[in-house]
């Protein structure tokens, strides 16, 4: 089984596929990615996959978030920079090449994906909320009913804890965590700070490569 893992980062979506059983994974990001666990490929992700897209069984794809992040936002105005929403033009290009797919992004994306699956990291027993969404063809069931947290997640500034030991991970300026907490709380011990800012845990798309694994073997 063949995955496509567009816009890859340092792999941790590309590991839980892997655990799911994808056995042939590709990367594709347009910053070097020295860490990435796969095969790895440096290039523009949306160009790679309209040439190579119909090779995959599945596509995978983690458009730069910056544009739904309010911070992001804020600093981009400061700096004279301006983030673009991929999201759009990302979904054209998957739904062209006729595979099942996958968008992953931050919640403020919300409005701008299709009947978004929503990941919490207590799911899976991890010690970060990390909510993310997912935008999935084929349609996939969410494991639990999300039910709010009763304790409050600490911000980015300083390495601190909830009350019942969940942290936050995240970049900018507030990265304030220890690089062991992380990676433990995320299930990832191969990846810088920076990298673990960005990433997602696992837990997640080894939950949704089963599913859809599944799914295509149902209708194959």
């Amino acid at each position: 089984m063949r995955l496509l893992d567009l816009y890859c980062g340092a792999g941790g979506a590309a590991v839980g596929y892997y655990r799911a059983g994808f056995t042939q994974i590709v990367g594709v990001d347009k910053a070097p990615q020295p860490r990435y666990p796969f095969e790895f490929v440096q290039t523009d992700a949306l160009d790679y996959a309209v040439e190579h897209g119909y090779k995959f069984d599945v596509i995978h794809s983690s458009p730069p978030c910056q544009f739904h992040n309010s911070l992001s936002v804020v600093n981009s105005r400061e700096h004279g920079s301006q983030y673009l929403n991929l999201i759009p033009e990302t979904r054209e290009v998957m739904r062209s090449l006729g595979k099942p797919y996958i968008i992953e992004n931050v919640v403020g994306a919300k409005q701008h994906l299709i009947a978004p699956l929503m990941l919490c990291g207590t799911f899976f027993g991890l010690k970060v909320y990390r909510h993310r969404l997912f935008e999935c063809n084929p349609f996939l069931l969410s494991p639990f009913m999300h039910q709010p947290h009763n304790d409050k997640s600490p911000g980015c500034n300083g390495n601190r804890r909830s009350p019942k030991g969940y942290i936050t991970v995240c970049g900018g300026k507030g990265g304030g965590f220890r690089l062991s907490d992380a990676s433990k709380a995320m299930g990832i011990d191969w990846m810088t700070r920076k990298e673990l800012a960005q990433a997602i845990p696992p837990s997640y798309t080894c939950f949704i490569g089963k599913q859809i694994i599944e799914t295509i073997k149902r209708t194959a």
